[in-house]
């Protein structure tokens, strides 16, 4: 198994180094413009002097504050690009760097978080984390700016520097207190914002029962159930962000007074020129505005907490594969003491099972007795608990992933159509499928017809095909027929099918379109599908209770209610 991804601060700093030479760039800029910030109060104040002293001597003064506000506009400019281009980039690095590992991951990642949650993470979190390495790059300046200018101030006069700093600690305090609350309210409305995403997706899966069941208003209501919680976060960081300021406001215009007051002092006994009076009220201002570094702050907060819910992603460890590649064979599965658990419940309990090479083997029992989880454990879409599955005696985890993708083909009750047509959905897999392969996997599917009716055949949009459950999960059937190598598991993936459909699509599941030799695993709801099997595998809760031919089976009463089925029925 894949070790977790490690905490947000590591995933924040290779998101920094993904874009380090813009931020290098970005800080260099920021820390431009803070400098160019700190020297124009001197400039300022030496340009007042000189005019106090004899005007035609400050023209060179003057020229100097009109270059440093231009220099000023332009490294404004500077950091706005660079500030977008990193986000820009640093977004893309996410997003690609969870999207790559939550398809790793496989269909657990969903189990885990929720499809709607994942989306939010994926979207939301990702911008939002994304924003850390421009406000990292930008923070150094934004601490320059108050140190520089208590600097100033001392430069100027200690006096005035050491009235400011006997406030500064009160500050610091504030700063500390802020960046803590923020952090905290900003993960609660990003969890709310998750929880909101989730039932959003669960609406939108279950829109026709919900437009069926005329329940719109009520499902409205459940979406938007964690909507409260969203809002008092969201007032919650209003509030501390405002308590923030508040604070600032309070102490810093005092500090500026009393640096100012000093001056003025310092004025009256000449040892201050009027010059340096204006300078000192304005690295007062600059020492005492903490905004820029509170909005950093609060930047920091929101990308820590969005870069924390983005790790919990990246910790789910993803399917590892061996290097150890098939020996000749026709597909012999063996499951040995299978055990799976899921959500604190075993669903797979110490589950024997042998698919004889070439042979097809029905799983049957009633809803939630195990038989999908039983059919992804046999292809490898989830690794057991305990036990072990082997095909053709190598277990499926010490098999590289191609050898293993390309040995075993899926197909499923709702299949996705993935490809841009419907060629392409049919071709997709990890091998090449030429033209020809496709078009005799659409026949062994019973789908060559319905596709050839379409506005363009093969070449049709998936997204512009008219195309019913029945001709999806048969498209889904034949890109299984196209891939299918040593093994099919089939989980069911004839339930939409009517039934002469079916029994054509089941002989050539029978038949050596199916592949040479290959061995079948079919997940089946009809008892006509599992009489056509070879043998029948009946799991009940999580065991196997019976194996073999359906005919036998049969005259089990126990057996016969899986179908729903009196007790003197006909298979």
């Amino acid at each position: 198994m894949r070790k977790p991804s490690g905490t947000s601060a590591s995933l924040l700093r290779d998101t920094v180094r993904h874009s380090r030479w813009h931020c290098a760039a970005l800080a260099l800029a920021a820390t431009g413009e803070t400098v160019s910030g700190l020297l124009l109060p001197a400039a300022l104040g030496r340009t007042l002097d000189a005019l106090l002293a004899r005007p035609g001597s400050a023209t060179g003064w003057l020229l100097g504050c009109t270059s440093l506000i231009v220099l000023l506009g332009l490294l404004d400019a500077c950091q706005a690009v660079l500030a977008a281009t990193v986000d820009a980039r640093s977004t893309a690095r996410l997003r690609e760097r969870l999207t790559g590992h939550v398809l790793a991951v496989g269909p657990r990642a969903a189990e885990r978080f929720g499809s709607g949650d994942l989306v939010a993470r994926l979207v939301g979190n990702a911008a939002q984390a994304a924003t850390a390495p421009a406000a990292v790059a930008a923070l150094p300046a934004a601490l320059v700016g108050p140190v520089g200018a208590v600097v100033a101030l001392a430069l100027i006069s200690p006096w005035p520097a050491a009235v400011f700093l006997c406030g500064a600690p009160v500050l610091a305090l504030f700063l500390k207190a802020f960046a803590r609350d923020a952090a905290a309210c900003a993960a609660d409305y990003q969890r709310a914002q998750g929880r909101i995403a989730t039932h959003l997706a669960e609406a939108i899966g279950g829109a026709r029962t919900v437009a069926a069941s005329g329940t719109a208003d009520k499902e409205a209501a459940r979406v938007l159930r964690p909507l409260p919680a969203l809002s008092a976060a969201g007032h919650r960081m209003w509030r501390v962000q405002g308590r923030a300021a508040a604070r600032a406001v309070t102490v810093a215009p005092l500090l500026q007074l009393g640096v100012v007051a000093v001056a003025g002092v310092l004025l009256v006994h000449h040892r201050l020129t009027v010059g340096e009076v204006l300078a000192a009220s304005r690295y007062a201002v600059l020492a005492a505005g903490v905004g820029v570094l509170v909005g950093r702050l609060a930047g920091l907060a929101r990308a820590r907490a969005a870069a924390r819910r983005l790790d919990e992603v990246l910790a789910e460890p993803a399917i590892t594969y061996g290097q150890r590649e098939l020996p000749p064979g026709q597909g012999w599965l063996e499951l040995r003491r299978v055990t799976a658990r899921r959500g604190g419940r075993t669903v797979l309990d110490a589950v024997d099972l042998v698919v004889p090479a070439g042979s097809c083997v029905a799983v049957v029992g009633r809803s939630g007795s195990g038989k999908s989880l039983l059919a992804a454990m046999a292809g490898r879409l989830a690794d057991p608990d305990e036990g072990e599955v082997l095909l053709d005696g190598v277990p499926l985890r010490a098999l590289r992933r191609r050898a293993l993708r390309g040995a075993i083909g899926h197909a499923f009750d709702r299949p996705a159509l993935l490809g841009a047509t419907v060629e392409d959905t049919i071709a997709l897999g990890a091998d090449t499928v030429d033209p020809r392969a496709v078009r005799r996997a659409a026949a062994a599917a019973r789908a060559d017809a319905f596709v050839r009716r379409l506005p363009n055949g093969y070449a049709t949009a998936c997204t512009a095909a008219p195309l019913s459950g029945g001709e999806v999960q048969r498209l889904g059937l034949a890109r299984a027929f196209a891939h299918g190598g040593r093994l099919l598991v089939l989980d069911d993936a004839l339930s939409s099918l009517d039934t002469v459909t079916e029994r054509h699509v089941t002989d050539a599941l029978l038949g050596p379109t199916a592949g040479p030799g290959g061995s079948r695993l079919v997940v089946a709801h009809r008892a006509s599908t599992a009489a056509r099997a070879d043998t029948v595998a009946w799991l009940d809760e999580g065991r196997i209770r019976a194996v073999g031919p359906h005919a036998r089976l049969w005259r089990i009463p126990g057996y016969r209610e899986v179908f729903g089925a009196a007790d003197g029925g006909t298979p």
